[in-house]
Order: C-alpha cells, then structure tokens, then sequence
C-alpha cells in the first residue's frame, strides 16, 4: 500500500517541479530582473508555508491536549490566562514584523529593478495592437529608426529600455524569464528594463484579457552577441529585396495594386500602411501571427487564404485571391528577409 502512495506523490512532485523551468516561466530566470523577482517568488513561498505549518500547529494543539477539570468551571486561572495573552501579542509582534519586513524587501526589490536600465543604449517602443506587438528601435538618427513587429531583438549582456504602451485596449507585456508583467494602457506609456545575461530565445505572452485572440498574442526575445546584433539590425534597417523571380516579381505587382497596401508597409515600396504589421523583412521571422504559426511557405498561404479560420477574430482580412495568385504573393513574401 506504502508504494503505490509514494510512487503517486513522486509522480505529482515531478509534474509540479516541471513548471519551474522553461523559456517561459518566472522561476527559470535567466536575467536580473527576473532572478529578483524569482528570489522574491521563493522567499514569501517558503515564509508563508512556514506560517501556515505554525497556524495547523496552533490550532491542533489545544485538540491534542486534554482540558484539565477543575471544581469550578467559572473561576479563572490566572497563569493560563497570562500564558494566552502572552502567545496573542507574540503572534501579535511577529506578524507587525513578517509584515515590515516584507514591504522592505518589496521596495529594494523595486530599487534594485529600476535600476537595471539607469546606463541602457537601446531604447525599443512596444506598442500593443489586437492581436500583435509593434516594435521600433528608436535612434537620435531618424534614418536608423526601425519598425518590425512581434519579434525583439536585444543584445545579450546589456540592459535594455522598453517603452510600452497601447492603440486600443489595455494588453500586458510579459517575459518570464526576464522581467516581470507591465500593462501597456492607451494613450499612457509605461517603462520596463531588463537584460537576458546570455543569448537565446525567450517567450513572452500578453497576460491581460484583451479579447477574442488575447492567447495568440506572444512574442519572442531573441538575445543576440552584441555583434550578431548590429548585423541583423543593419540589415533590418535595408529596404525590402527585389523579387528574383517570375512568379515573385508577379506576386509584388499584385501585392502592390491590392488592398494589401493599405494596412501593410514593405520599405522601398509604395506599401505605406502602418495600422499592420511591417512586411520589410516579414520571412526573416520565426512566426506568423504574433506567434499563432511557425513561418513557413505552406503556413504563409494558409495565413492569406484564410485568416478567420486560423485566428478568429483577427482584423486581417479575406482577400479574394485564386491559386495562381495566392502562390505568387507567397512568393514574393518568401523572399523578404
């Protein structure tokens, strides 16, 4: 009987310690901002079981202990009742202290957070749209400032300065593994810092109920050598490739003479829109749809022919395309990277 009950509590302690790790969980941090908040995290977990151990304890001692009778039920024990009044202003002492003490560590925790990004270099605006994330590099040099979306490069080992903010309604930015959840709030912004203290690729979700496709709505830090860095965004900042072939060169023209311009922008193009998504470089992205689809030709069409059917609600639009042509808008989108 022992095993089984052992064997389903290692089990369950085995399922429940996988959640601590991950490219998007609070408790696998992989930068400052984020082990702060983990140690945070573990400290009041631990504080607060130890007091919930200390409460059962109180509780069920007096139903262990027998009540001793005595003659006159009425008639008052005045050791006893010292005793109780000294364990209710102990209990009284260490909560006022538990309590101080966790508002001190909350505030040099927020000290020790907003200081993260006092020397940064790189200032990104991230501004929240349903259902995807604008993202612009900000440089004093206008011809330097880059709009892509969904996607946020960083370089690995430098704090970072995040501006957010929102079109329509409240979104949330949230990267577990590097810093804590800050809304983005119409016509407000707000300002995150973080750094990710070596390269990979980090998940972050909205985490604010924005409506219909608010669980499509992620994003990816991708952190970068700072060399690796300055490359990909010198070559994000270079307008779109030309087609090379017959069918991408087809596929621009109808791309350009649709109402695809109108909600979309390919640099070097007449494509101006800015209320979509930045297709410049669109194939050098991991994902589609802030994150719904993995970039590929097949999802690409998928994407176009029918967006409703992937992501309901979406504002993307049908567009009335027959095969010949949806394969040759494909082809030129593949070619953008």
């Amino acid at each position: 009987m022992r095993r089984p009950v052992f064997a389903a509590f290692g089990t369950a302690c085995v399922l429940l310690l996988q959640g601590c790790a991950g490219w998007q969980s609070a408790l696998d941090p992989k930068g400052p901002a984020a082990s702060e908040l983990a140690w945070l995290i573990w400290f009041f977990t631990g504080l607060c079981a130890l007091i919930w151990l200390l409460v059962m304890i109180a509780l069920a001692a007096p139903l262990a202990m027998r009540s001793r009778t005595r003659s006159d039920p009425l008639v008052l024990d005045p050791g006893a009742e010292h005793r109780k009044a000294r364990a209710v202003w102990t209990a009284l002492a260490a909560t006022t202290v538990i309590l101080i003490g966790l508002t001190l560590l909350s505030f040099f925790a927020n000290r020790t957070l907003a200081a993260i990004g006092s020397d940064a270099e790189l200032t990104i605006r991230v501004t929240g749209h349903q259902w995807w994330w604008e993202v612009r590099y900000e440089d004093a040099q206008p011809s330097r400032i880059l709009t892509t979306a969904n996607e946020i490069h960083i370089p690995s080992g430098e704090p970072v300065r995040i501006i957010v903010t929102s079109t329509d309604v409240i979104h949330s930015f949230w990267v577990p593994s590097l810093a804590g959840k800050l809304d983005l709030i119409p016509g407000h912004e707000n300002v995150l810092d973080l750094m990710a203290d070596k390269p990979g690729v980090y998940r972050g979700q909205c985490a604010e109920f924005c409506g219909q496709q608010h669980a499509n709505m992620s994003t990816l830090i991708i952190a970068e050598p700072r060399p690796v860095f300055d490359a990909w965004l010198n070559d994000q900042l270079r307008s779109a490739a030309a087609p090379i072939s017959a069918e991408a060169s087809a596929g621009a023209e109808l791309f350009l003479n649709r109402a695809c311009v109108m909600c979309h922008k390919i640099g070097g193009t007449v494509a101006g829109g800015t209320v979509a998504p930045d297709l410049t470089h669109i194939a050098s992205r991991q994902t589609l749809a802030a994150g719904t689809l993995t970039m590929s030709r097949g999802n690409l069409a998928a994407w176009i022919a029918d967006p409703q059917g992937i992501k309901p609600g979406a504002h993307m639009p049908v567009v009335d395309l027959n095969g010949d042509e949806l394969n040759a808008i494909v082809a030129y989108l593949e070619g953008l990277k």
